[in-house]
């Protein structure tokens, strides 16, 4: 699978999910029966509460319907601009890698393309312009997988005492209009995290050339294939893929900021379209939708289970053990999730499609220091007898 695995307390997760602007997990774990639900809106009071976190929203289904909503801290900073709508837009960061990755092997399902077709011979741009090393060698199924060795254009260096450093690129820099081979170029110049196929190493750089080897093939944008493919079939009509600056989030949403050189938070809410990355980050959504798109992928309705695995067999030398999720409810979650500047979503599902609950914050600090417990806030809504248990 393309996503690293990550446990419920974000904490854990942060420094590399910051330089990674997102990690998912799709860990197809064992489920029981529904348990009785507690309250989403008491759970996101807590975790608004927590130092670096603006405003927190979410949204709990059980078998397509919703069973729970909240919403708490507010739209801006300092109190402002009242509560984010439960319904609200938000950014979805890398869970935007889960989709791209299905369309892509709808289009291997189609017989458009191979998992084992060549980077280079599918973009013969990258070749011609020296864009990435050894393309010739890199299949799809490691940039599906993150194993193609191909380096971060996202990250930047990290701090000298190992917490997370500044992105690559001016993070208050909202309108210089990337193409998706500019993010490609950046990484050339960084070394290789491996040879190809040899072991897993997040980077975003794998997904804006999936996105791109879509766009080849299809001859048409990718913000058009999720929607054909995904987004309409599926119903998620608040669901988009922003393409370039200005374009950002609609109606009444939560402003994320990001602090400073001088450690003040400044307004991100304009953060550059081009900058997600296309096909690595760019998805805008709500709790409803993308817990629509999570329960069909689970449940086998956008690929057959041979592709499927694909993106869920183990990884070789991923930075999380498999399995990590909740065990006290008697089933276990995977977790998708991701971040940039100025929030984080992740979504808790279980794997046979029944359960999920979406979260999104907006945030006043740099993502990988925040200290959200997300796992807690999924145990006091899906088991909440032994959330109120727990010590």
């Amino acid at each position: 699978m393309p996503y690293e695995n990550v446990r419920p307390s974000l904490r854990k997760a942060g420094p590399a999910a910051g330089a990674a602007m997102l990690l998912l997990c799709l860990t197809p774990l064992a489920t029981a029966a529904p348990a009785p639900v507690g309250s989403v809106q008491q759970a996101m009071e807590e975790l608004a509460g927590v130092p670096g976190v603006v405003g927190a929203v979410g949204g709990a289904f059980v078998d397509g319907r919703p069973v729970g909503q909240g919403s708490a801290g507010s739209r801006l900073l300092d109190g402002h601009g009242g509560r984010i709508p439960t319904n609200a837009r938000h950014r979805i960061w890398s869970q935007t890698k889960h989709m791209v990755a299905t369309v892509v092997l709808q289009l291997v399902q189609e017989g458009r393309l191979g998992v084992d077709d060549k980077l280079g011979g599918l973009l013969p741009a990258v070749v011609e312009q020296d864009l990435v090393a050894r393309a010739d060698e890199i299949t799809v199924r490691q940039l599906l997988r993150h194993t193609s060795g191909i380096p971060d254009w996202y990250a930047g260096r990290p701090n000298p005492d190992g917490s997370e450093g500044e992105p690559s690129f001016d993070v208050f820099d909202f309108s210089t209009p990337y193409r998706p081979l500019d993010l490609v170029r950046w990484s050339r110049g960084r070394p290789r995290t491996g040879e190809p196929g040899e072991k897993w190493s997040y980077s975003n750089t794998n997904y804006t050339l999936l996105g791109l080897v879509v766009e080849k093939l299809t001859g048409r944008h990718l913000a058009t294939e999720l929607h054909t493919r995904l987004f309409g079939p599926l119903g998620m009509t608040r669901t988009h893929l922003m393409v370039k600056p200005p374009d950002g989030v609609k109606g009444p949403h939560g402003h994320g900021y990001y602090p400073d050189s001088d450690g003040r938070p400044r307004d991100v809410d304009r953060y550059n379209a081009g900058l997600a990355g296309a096909g690595a980050g760019g998805v805008v959504s709500t709790a409803h939708d993308v817990s629509v798109f999570h329960r069909a992928f689970a449940q086998d309705r956008l690929l057959p289970p041979e592709l499927r695995r694909i993106l869920t067999d183990p990884l070789p030398g991923a930075a999380h053990p498999r399995g990590a999720g909740l065990h006290r409810c008697g089933e276990d979650f995977s977790i998708a999730g991701g971040l940039g500047p100025g929030s984080l979503a992740m979504t808790f599902y279980s794997a046979d499609g029944r359960r999920q609950f979406a979260m999104s914050f907006t945030l006043s600090v740099k993502p990988g220091d925040v200290k959200i417990d997300a796992g807690r806030a999924v145990e006091s809504v899906f088991c909440p007898s032994s959330s109120a248990a727990a010590p």
